[in-house]
């Protein structure tokens, strides 16, 4: 099935606008049914998000971690859904996906991830690309950068994106490998995050000081490195001089097979 087949809690509390009361609703059921579960993999500080729809059952999982696939695959049986697709914001180098094995582990279940990351999925999403999962979907915007293929994935009403690596909460992606640009990023952030409404919620792949949930406008206007003219940005990101990511070698050959060992039929 390929994209042509598709249509085309402190941190929280930050969050403008927001009451006590939505900020439970964010992390779990809306009054319009949708679920939102924030799931998280310590060695790799990843964040796994699960979003179901719970009145006609169907669910989906962003950025699955193979070490936790079976807790999560677990968590969507005990919710009572069915999990339609396991989705990559992009091509990880710092963990193995668990798409591989949540598409064999659950019957039905497909891998999802940019077609321009030239990895191996059940569906290969481009810009624009819608995916439904029963009432709701997710729009796809590609906002490369970090890497080629990454993609921020924005519910339909413009509540809540999830961001991958390109967007970090007060941060974001390094730019060094992996067809990293520090200027396509910049640009990226500003023309396809920065531009929905100020109260959406940004979701991102990873946290390393314990933030859950930021929002548009937190970022627009208090991230240290995207407040920057594009030009202090890359001299920013030129000079990070970050280590080499322990699981790249590994991490990255395998997610570019989906996370299995044999490629995909």
């Amino acid at each position: 099935m390929g994209s042509g087949l598709l249509l085309r809690v402190r941190g929280l509390l930050q969050a403008p606008g927001l009451r006590w009361g939505q900020c439970l609703r964010a992390f779990s059921q809306r009054g319009d049914g949708l679920l939102l579960r924030q799931l998280f993999e310590a060695k790799s500080c990843t964040y796994t998000y699960l979003l179901g729809d719970r009145l006609l059952g169907e669910a989906l999982l962003i950025d699955p971690v193979l070490e936790t696939a079976s807790r999560d695959a677990r968590l969507v049986q005990e919710l009572g859904l069915r999990l339609l697709y396991a989705v990559n914001t992009h091509c990880h180098a710092d963990h193995v996906t668990g798409s591989g094995i949540l598409r064999s582990m659950v019957p039905g279940c497909l891998s999802v991830i940019s077609r321009l990351s030239g990895a191996k999925a059940d569906i290969l999403l481009e810009e624009g690309d819608i995916l439904p999962f029963g009432r709701f979907n997710l729009e796809t915007r590609a906002s490369p950068g970090h890497t080629d293929g990454c993609l921020t994935f924005v519910l339909s009403d413009h509540s809540a994106a999830f961001t991958g690596d390109a967007l970090l909460i007060r941060g974001c992606g390094r730019t060094d490998f992996q067809q990293g640009c520090a200027k396509t990023l910049y640009h990226s952030v500003h023309e396809k995050i920065f531009t929905l409404p100020g109260d959406c919620l940004i979701y991102p792949a990873h946290d390393y000081q314990g933030h859950t949930v930021s929002t548009v406008e937190e970022e627009r206007t208090l991230n240290p490195r995207l407040t920057l003219s594009c030009e202090d940005f890359i001299k920013v990101m030129d000079n990070l001089n970050l280590p080499k990511p322990q699981q790249i070698d590994v991490a990255v050959p395998a997610n570019m097979r989906c996370g299995i060992q044999d490629p995909l039929s």
